[in-house]
């Protein structure tokens, strides 16, 4: 096989030695300010032109990275992390060394045996007890937040319904007193709402800020609580972590922190994201809509994995290569920056037949909406499907007919597909 001329390194490109740049290639598309604030459509269309190149493109944003958009790239990626390094980030830009000293390294950003052994601890924090006392109680959160939606009639479905179950549910799983939970759902927001976002100078000075400053107040919190729950343990998450001993370790404050902060802004932005994508494509697609109601059981588990394939609620993550290796007809080096578009991959018409449609009978779905697999892949998958198909339950069994109204309003942000709010109705037969 015959590669391409290669970049290398910080993405400078001198094919033939003179010094000279070349011009704009079709990855500078990805890179222009307004892209992520463009139509969904639209973008998706520019990914679907990028699939159909030879191999990856150069994206000459920043430091500049190659674009996997393609599926099976994306998987192979996930699937090779010798080759394909979280360290030392997977978010755009990477974060800052002071930052990590600061807070600890997330377990998103770490690789090989550090990356290892901090995910031992958490899985073995979720036992068997714990994980059925989670999905019961996603039962019960769910039908109160229906209950309260009826007795209440809101009009704006984030804040009234999509963010309020993940919250709740994480915050009830660590073991979060009920007084902080006020303070911690601000503290996410702010310290999430502009990632990924295109903004002035003079809100990128200051935003960072901000949102640092939430980080280290709720990383404070749940130190505190990590502190009480050493010295008198209870049947939460914080107190499994926090008193774990996997080859006689346990979870210290930074990496408490840390995995908080991490649990917090993906487990409920992700999930948050996908319920209000979801009312949105039942509403738009009423057809499938009406399928579902048909038989519940039968298609939730499909209709909830289809929303997630069709809203990718994260986008992408980076990866740094740490040795020489051919993909996707390129021969990638050392130091090369390569980003994973799972938005584009979970619309690559070689694995998902008419790949825009929503289509909730679609099998298989090997989605990637959870990641590509390998050792990254989320550990929260299982409860974000519980907590979906919960909350569909009741939102589309009981007496009531439930639609989205009007477009989402979308944060335009190249990290997550983020939804800032979405109004809704529902009227009585």
């Amino acid at each position: 096989m015959t590669l391409p001329p290669q970049r290398h390194g910080t993405g400078s490109d001198d094919t033939d030695g003179d010094g000279d740049s070349p011009g704009p290639g079709p990855g500078a598309e990805l890179a222009e300010p307004g892209f992520w604030q463009r139509p969904p459509d639209q973008r998706l269309a520019a990914f679907a032109r990028l699939r159909a190149l030879d191999a990856p493109v150069f994206v000459p944003e920043g430091g500049g990275h190659w674009a996997l958009v393609r599926h099976a790239d994306v998987q192979e990626a996930s699937r090779l992390p010798r080759v394909f390094a979280s360290a030392p980030g997977v978010t755009t830009p990477e974060p800052a060394r002071w930052v990590r000293a600061l807070f600890g390294d997330s377990m998103v950003n770490l690789d090989g045996p550090d990356h290892a052994q901090l995910r031992k601890i958490v899985q073995r924090a979720f036992t068997p007890r714990l994980l059925a006392a989670a999905e019961a109680d996603i039962h019960a959160v769910a039908a109160r937040i229906v209950d309260d939606v009826l007795a209440e009639h809101p009009e704006e479905f984030v804040s009234a319904v999509s963010s309020r179950l993940p919250l709740e549910v994480i915050c009830n799983m660590m073991g979060i007193p009920e007084h902080y939970r006020a303070e911690i759902a601000d503290r996410v927001n702010h310290a999430s709402e502009n990632i990924g976002v295109e903004r002035g100078l003079a809100a990128r000075l200051r935003m960072p800020g901000r949102g640092l400053r939430a980080l280290a107040r709720m990383q404070r919190m749940v130190a505190g609580i990590g502190r009480e729950r050493r010295r008198n343990p209870a049947d939460d998450l914080i107190s499994a972590l926090v008193c774990a001993n996997v080859d006689g370790q346990a979870l210290g404050a930074r990496q408490l922190g840390a995995f908080f902060s991490l649990l917090m802004v993906a487990g409920v932005e992700t999930t948050r994201n996908a319920i209000s994508h979801g009312l949105t494509l039942l509403t738009d697609f009423p057809e499938q809509r009406d399928l579902l109601l048909s038989d519940f059981e039968k298609y939730a588990d499909g209709a909830v994995d289809e929303m997630i394939r069709h809203s990718t609620p994260i986008i992408q993550f980076r990866r740094t290569v740490t040795t020489e290796h051919a993909l996707g007809g390129r021969l990638f080096r050392p130091g090369d920056k390569v980003v994973l578009y799972y938005a584009s991959a979970n619309r690559d018409e070689a694995v998902f037949p008419d790949p825009d449609a929503f289509d909730i009978t679609r099998s298989p779905n090997p989605h990637l909406g959870f990641g590509g697999g390998g050792p990254h892949y989320c550990l929260g998958a299982h409860l974000a499907r519980v907590e979906m198909k919960a909350l569909f339950r009741e939102l589309l069994t009981r007496p009531v007919g439930l639609r989205a109204v009007g477009l989402p309003d979308l944060a335009g942000s190249n990290f997550d597909n983020r939804v800032r709010s979405l109004r809704f109705a529902f009227e009585r037969p």
